[in-house]
């Protein structure tokens, strides 16, 4: 499960900056919001963001945080104001909102859809936090989802952190986000984090909910895209292949446009 094909770090840096820039231009927005987790992908968007000169604003949002998240993400925002004079913080503590939201509905006595349920919820509070800083300062959200977790297995809550303006590295394969955040000199306690989606208050990762790692997930992205079917693989393959096609099939409907029930046009013809 290995790839051979050459990634031009800075290239890549120049290409997306750019992008990033001539959208906000041509949007007329006046700079970026970003969600700051602790992770990489979220170190690696707003470090890009950042380097468009646009004013850039990183916001905390912890939520029965784990520490180590928390630790995380902190440090991030304080190198990144040291390295860029346009980048900006804040803090929204979501929990006791999160406490009152949880006091106000229903519980569920299946407690595995109960804690999916709230985990989800969780990244819609963050959504809902991060729009309200960007209406008040004319600023576009930012989406830190990759080329995996965006296209391949779903790995995101629709209208939580898949509740973006735009997607800078969704075309990057978590390696490349690796890669990249490695070559943008990302702090090295996130580079080395395994990666986790800090849904859950506890320091779960991805590949405990997956049940493969983005490496494997890359993998298998490939041989699907390839036309391969699990019956062309054995053992572990065979077993992350399954992995992927299932998630795959179950979370198209967060890929895909929302369906709208097109109306025959005769059914809405004007009597005269």
């Amino acid at each position: 499960m290995t790839n051979s094909i050459t990634f031009h770090s800075e290239k890549i840096n120049q290409h997306i900056v750019k992008w990033l820039l001539d959208y906000a231009t041509n949007a007329k927005v006046k700079g970026f919001v970003v969600g700051i987790s602790g992770g990489i992908d979220s170190a690696l968007t707003s470090t890009l963001c950042a380097q468009t000169g646009l004013p850039t604003l990183c916001v905390e949002m912890p939520i029965h945080q784990a520490e180590s998240h928390v630790n995380r993400a902190n440090e991030h925002i304080d190198q990144l104001k040291k390295r860029f004079p346009n980048v900006f913080n804040e803090r929204a503590d979501l929990t006791p909102v999160f406490e009152t939201f949880k006091n106000q509905v229903p519980s569920s006595e299946n407690e595995a859809v109960l804690n999916l349920s709230l985990a989800n919820t969780r990244a819609r509070l963050r959504m809902t936090t991060l729009y309200y800083f960007a209406g008040l300062h004319g600023f576009l959200v930012v989406g830190t989802g990759n080329k995996v977790e965006d296209f391949g297995v779903g790995f995101f809550t629709k209208y939580g952190d898949g509740g973006v303006d735009i997607s800078p590295i969704a075309d990057l394969m978590k390696s490349e986000v690796r890669q990249l955040a490695t070559f943008l000199n990302v702090p090295e306690s996130i580079l080395k984090a395994k990666p986790t989606d800090g849904l859950f208050g506890d320091d779960r990762s991805d590949e405990d909910q997956i049940g493969a790692n983005y490496d494997e997930l890359e993998w298998a992205m490939q041989q699907f895209e390839n036309g391969k079917t699990v019956e062309d693989f054995s053992g572990r393959e065979a077993h992350v292949f399954s992995i992927y096609k299932r998630l795959n099939t179950i979370n198209q409907h967060k890929m895909n446009p929302i369906p709208v029930c097109e109306i025959p046009k005769n059914f809405k013809q004007l009597s005269i």
